[in-house]
């Protein structure tokens, strides 16, 4: 057998894959000695074990493939009449269940369903096991996996199939889910999964406070999370598209099937630099929706996008990997900086409260010499007639508040002789009432101020 050039599935370096994975995935891709078991199948491992698989099959060529290299070996093989197969073989458990669970959603899906999708889907040609692990082979599907660069530059007509697509995905009935015996979740169950998952996040200690709390802030506004819980690919990004001419010819990956939130198959759009692009997609996918789609979808994506983050440091503490939960802690350090210098997409409905502004400083009064004396109201005592004391002085009524236009109260003077009358021009000479000189705190500047303008 040879080699042959792998011009349907680029094999995309680990490190380029990271970077894509980083922001959208809980799984990262890590080299091989990192894995659970430790072992890589070759490609010719590979075809060798579809020969098992397929009676009759004869590969002549052999590709390694991209793939969650966690979890899968991958290969391409090319056999005598130039058929293509893909060859899946889980590296454990865990992985081995998902390709199970992937069989038998495949085998739910009717003729009917089949038929109403506007791509092509995974066909099982055979299954081998080796162990308590079982390896897939599956017949090629027409197309080549675009990267996400490749996407993007194909277009608006591009954009307008990947909403098609995703809404058609979300259109599958629930049944065909239920009789897979795949979970199922309402909206309240997703928004409750998610709030435990935080909880878990928050106890590790290693997730930035500013992170707890937006997501937090996002998971408990309850009007981001009234949705009608749809089949969801639950993997769906570019790895699992086959693409042509600038339309999708098949959707691979069927391992995360199951029932909930459609935002779930929109959280890799967020590693798409280019906002135009993806905001055409969610259109597309709104048009073909009709009143079924949820205007919140993008909001809940781009939770999704972040909180993945979290997740799979979980994972990594889970593991007890050095290596990973030192990457995860630094992507959610960045993830943070970068939320708090440029705002981050919006993600909840209702504004998340905003961090109380802190009090300007308060400068220290300046320290007098001598202490000030409290100060009375200013009164101008040429206006003040000082009184004589004199025993027999009766009470007299306080006066009315004294206006411009008002006339004086006539007293009692302190001399005996009376006080005559007097004109305006005369007014600086007229004594104030006796009320007005009990003290200098009952008198106030204003009527002090409404009397200098009565005598000027």
């Amino acid at each position: 057998m040879e080699t042959i050039d792998n011009d349907l599935n680029r094999i995309c370096p680990i490190e380029c894959r990271n970077k894509q994975s980083s922001v959208r995935h809980s799984r990262k891709i890590l080299p091989i000695s990192h894995t659970v078991e430790g072992v890589k199948r070759s490609a010719m491992e590979l075809a060798a074990i579809a020969t098992a698989a397929v009676p009759g099959l004869t590969p002549v060529g052999f590709a390694a493939l991209s793939d969650d290299a966690e979890d899968f070996d991958s290969a391409l093989i090319v056999d005598a009449q130039k058929h293509r197969w893909r060859v899946r073989s889980p590296r454990h458990d865990e992985a081995s269940m998902r390709l199970e669970a992937e069989l038998s959603a495949l085998r739910a899906f009717s003729a009917k369903v089949r038929a109403a999708l506007p791509f092509s889907l995974p066909s099982v040609a055979g299954t081998v096991r080796q162990g308590p692990l079982r390896t897939f082979v599956y017949k090629d599907l027409p197309g080549r996996v675009p990267t996400l660069e490749e996407l993007v530059e194909e277009g608006s007509k591009l954009a307008v199939a990947l909403g098609q697509c995703m809404a058609a995905i979300h259109q599958i009935p629930d049944e065909s889910v239920e009789v897979a015996g795949l979970p199922t979740y309402t909206a309240d169950e997703v928004r409750q999964r998610k709030l435990n998952e935080l909880d878990t996040a928050a106890a590790t200690g290693r997730v930035p406070s500013g992170l707890l709390r937006r997501w937090e802030h996002a998971m408990e506004d309850v009007s981001l999370w009234r949705f009608n819980a749809t089949v969801v690919h639950g993997d769906f990004d570019e790895e699992q598209l086959q693409v042509s001419h600038s339309s999708i010819t098949a959707v691979k990956g069927w391992t995360d099937l199951h029932v909930g939130d459609p935002a779930d198959d929109f959280a890799w759009l967020s590693a798409i630099d280019d906002h135009g692009f993806s905001e055409r997609v969610f259109a597309a996918y709104v048009e073909a929706r009709g009143k079924s789609a949820d205007p919140h979808i993008m909001r809940r994506a781009a939770l999704a996008a972040e909180f993945a983050l979290a997740q799979w440091l979980v994972k990594s503490l889970d593991s007890k990997d050095a290596e990973r939960i030192a990457d995860a802690e630094e992507m959610l350090q960045e993830l943070d900086t970068n939320i708090a210098e440029y705002g981050g997409q919006p993600l909840s409905v209702v504004e998340a409260p905003r961090p109380l502004a802190a009090p300007a400083p308060v400068l220290a009064p300046e320290v007098p010499s001598e202490p000030k004396k409290a100060s009375a109201p200013a009164i101008n005592t040429s206006k003040v007639t000082q009184l004589e004391e004199d025993d027999d002085l009766e009470a007299q009524p306080s006066p009315q508040p004294a206006t411009a236009s008002a006339v004086p109260v006539q007293q009692k003077p302190v001399s005996q002789e009376p006080v005559p009358q007097t004109s305006d021009e005369s007014t600086d000479a007229t004594p104030e009432p006796v009320a007005a000189a009990k003290t200098e705190d009952s008198v106030p500047a204003k009527d002090t101020e409404s009397k200098e303008e009565t005598s000027s």
